[in-house]
């Protein structure tokens, strides 16, 4: 995986290159029985992924962990589509969600910082090499 980078501090990309044809990392990334196979962090599992994919279709991602005192916790993000190019690329939003798809804070989720309400994600699938793609994601907040 590469590292991320930073244009300027309310943009972040990060790059990596899997050795899959991008027809399969489409599909990883755009159906749902995929992405709960991998989706958050080690230890985290993924039980809620919905995802409408059409021009101003919404998805949801919960993921789930249970903490050392043995409270199980959701986080769960919200978006809408706003551009999709099938194999090549996706515009959306981006935001923090309750359980019920509703945009909330950070804090919602005892987050410390500034962080925005809603951002913007552009995630790119470039074919490189013989049956490689590279998989780009840039997340950029929106104006305060």
């Amino acid at each position: 995986m590469m590292a991320p980078t930073m244009k300027n501090k309310n943009e972040i990309t990060v790059s990596r290159i899997f050795d899959a044809r991008r027809e399969k990392v489409w599909k990883a990334w755009t159906d749902p029985e995929e992405v709960k196979k991998w989706w958050g962090p080690k230890g985290f599992t993924a039980p809620e992924i919905k995802i409408d994919l059409k021009v101003g279709g919404k998805y949801i991602y919960c993921m789930r962990v249970a903490g050392l005192d043995g409270v199980v916790k959701d986080f769960c993000i919200v978006g809408k589509f706003t551009e999709i190019v099938p194999m090549e690329r996706i515009y959306s939003t981006l935001s923090f969600a309750d359980e019920n798809g509703n945009p909330v804070p950070a804090t919602h989720y005892g987050m410390p910082g500034d962080w925005p309400m809603e951002e913007t994600s552009t995630v790119t699938f470039e074919e490189v090499d013989y049956g490689k793609t590279k998989l780009t994601v840039k997340s950029a907040s929106l104006a305060r």
